[in-house]
């Protein structure tokens, strides 16, 4: 795989956490940076598939009774 410099603005705030954590690790804060990219990709990732899901079971017209909505409902709140 390729590899490409990329430059950005970061509060300074912001470094010191990254380079904290990549001291704690004993790595580098590119090698945190690029972890933190790729599970913010991952999730985006998830999310867009999740949605396309859910579009596919309305287009399908599968949705939830009334009554298993109800029923979730107070599961979720009485516990």
């Amino acid at each position: 795989m390729s590899k490409e410099n990329v430059t950005f603005r970061l509060d300074s705030e912001k470094r010191a956490l990254l380079d904290a954590i990549a001291q704690g690790k004993d790595r580098d804060r590119t090698y945190i940076l690029n972890e933190a990219v790729d599970m913010y990709l991952d999730l985006y990732r998830w999310q867009v598939e999740e949605i396309k899901a859910g579009i596919r079971e309305a287009d399908a017209g599968d949705f939830a009774t009334d009554d298993e909505v109800a029923a979730l409902f107070t599961k979720l709140t009485l516990e």
